[in-house]
């Protein structure tokens, strides 16, 4: 579901310009590369580092937003002769590139990530590696890391191994062209299974009690010499896609704890008894009903973002989890927790190197396991370094603060109108919820809200809410609501 785009005035384009730009100055963006660093990505476009088997005979596609160029993943899907499936997914092999020590390697850890704005995308490697040569364009031959998941008839990993090979992706596809042809029954066998296999193992994940949580999504594009403000909700091709990209991540987790060295993706659970409470009081404020034995992970799957209330607990519920980091280990020296809570399973970073550092030492960390070699050199000397730099990452300062503007420009010339909206979110201070979010469907805004009365905000209320400010420039909070 897309709800209506809001569009800018012409004054409001120019101050979103601005503050863009004024982020990025305040971020220290480098919006250029270094012109040592782009004649080495220029030589290693032209001499990758090559010692990959022959996969090309495999028919890949790719499923990526449509203007995207910096194509990480492809997959070819099958059923296995003997019942189950398989699922080849080739990863971009950035490595082949990317030399240890080199300008690039250098330049890339300064860089973290690929960071997107509405305007401009910052990548993490130079163009003519990250939208070219190490890119999974169609139609041409590219150095991969590729995984082979053998899957069972109810979509359980029977196996799963990785190596380096070459690959050609025969096809390129966007989300909204996916769900259609799997929807009119027109899409080819190995697109279509992506809806079997990703309802499997959706169905897996809720036995193991994983969370998936699909609000939706604050957007802000520019198309046509305009912003747009808008909410886009997840597609099932999305979700279906998502599991194909976990279940290689838990495979790399799996992989690297087997091996003795890797850096997974931990989150802690949070199941603090006040926190517990919190989330039951939160949902019988709303009328939902937690039915005794009944998880939080089933609880959450069941709710639906469009009910005004479900949407207020998930919004509130997800500020209880705990933040996901980065663990390292080596010599077999495995760590307490090896665990994602959200995941519900250990789970690394690996199928995004194109656009995220740490994805290309844990594939080559993978790759070397399942080829029962030792680690790379290169990869032990970065490994107790990968989380600090990771932690160093502007993309979701920069996300969130895009948004942000993109809110107070929409709104800049609406100051002491009236909006309806829906509180769905309060301060951590139950009994005294007086500051908390709303939600507004048309403009597509989620902004701060106090209560100017001293009376308590309602979870899951439908509010008149006033507009105090809009300001793009504002050191403070830059929307600001107001409930009399």
């Amino acid at each position: 579901m897309r709800r209506r785009p809001m569009h800018m005035s012409g004054e409001a384009l120019d101050a979103l310009r601005s503050a863009l730009v004024e982020l990025r100055t305040e971020l220290k963006i480098p919006l250029a590369f270094p012109k040592r660093v782009l004649k080495a990505a220029d030589r290693a476009a032209n001499r990758p580092e090559l010692d990959h088997k022959d996969a090309t005979h495999l028919p890949f596609f790719t499923i990526d937003p449509s203007t995207s160029m910096d194509l990480d993943q492809a997959m070819h899907l099958e059923r296995r002769s003997g019942g189950g499936f398989r699922v080849y997914y080739a990863i971009a092999d950035v490595a082949a590139f990317v030399r240890p020590g080199s300008p690039l390697d250098t330049e890339a850890r300064d860089r973290i990530e690929t960071l997107y704005f509405p305007d401009l995308k910052v990548p993490l490697h130079p163009p003519v590696l990250s939208e070219d040569a190490a890119s999974l364009l169609p139609y041409k031959d590219r150095p991969a890391l590729l995984w082979q998941h053998d899957l069972d008839a109810e979509g359980n990993v029977t196996e799963s191994t990785v190596t380096r090979a070459m690959v050609r992706s025969r096809a390129r596809f966007s989300y909204q062209g996916v769900q259609q042809d799997i929807e009119n029954g027109t899409a080819e066998e190995s697109v279509a299974l992506l809806r079997e296999i990703g309802k499997l193992r959706e169905n897996i994940e809720i036995t193991r009690g994983g969370i998936s949580v699909h609000l939706p999504n604050q957007e802000v594009t520019f198309e046509d010499g305009s912003f747009r403000l808008s909410y886009t909700a997840t597609l099932p091709v999305e979700g279906w896609n998502e599991q194909i990209s976990l279940m290689t991540g838990m495979a790399a987790a799996q992989i690297m704890i087997d091996s003795g060295t890797g850096i997974l993706r931990t989150q802690g659970e949070q199941d603090a008894p006040h926190v517990v409470r919190r989330l039951h009081d939160i949902a019988k404020c709303l009328g939902i009903d937690w039915d005794a034995g009944v998880s939080y992970a089933a609880l959450v799957r069941g709710l639906d973002p469009k009910n005004q209330k479900h949407m207020a607990f998930l919004t509130e519920a997800t500020t209880t989890m705990l933040k996901a980091e980065y663990t390292v280990f080596r010599d077999h020296r495995t760590p307490a927790h090896t665990m994602h809570a959200a995941i519900a399973a250990p789970y690394a970073h690996c199928t995004a190197p194109l656009r995220r550092l740490v994805d290309r030492y844990t594939g080559a960390l993978c790759v070397a396991a399942c080829a029962d070699e030792d680690p790379p050199k290169w990869v032990l000397d970065a490994l107790y370094c990968l989380p600090c730099d990771m932690a160093r990452g502007k993309g979701g300062l920069a996300d969130r603060q895009t948004v942000d503007l993109a809110e107070a420009a929409v709104l800049m010339h609406r100051v002491g109108e009236v909006f309806d909206a829906a509180v769905v979110d309060t301060d951590a201070e139950w009994n005294k919820p007086l500051i908390g979010k709303v939600y507004l469907a048309d403009p597509a805004v989620l902004a701060k809200v106090t209560s100017t009365n001293g009376q308590d905000l309602c979870l899951g209320a439908s509010v008149r809410a006033r507009l105090k400010r809009a300001d793009p420039f504002s050191d403070d909070d830059k929307v600001l609501f107001t409930v009399p």
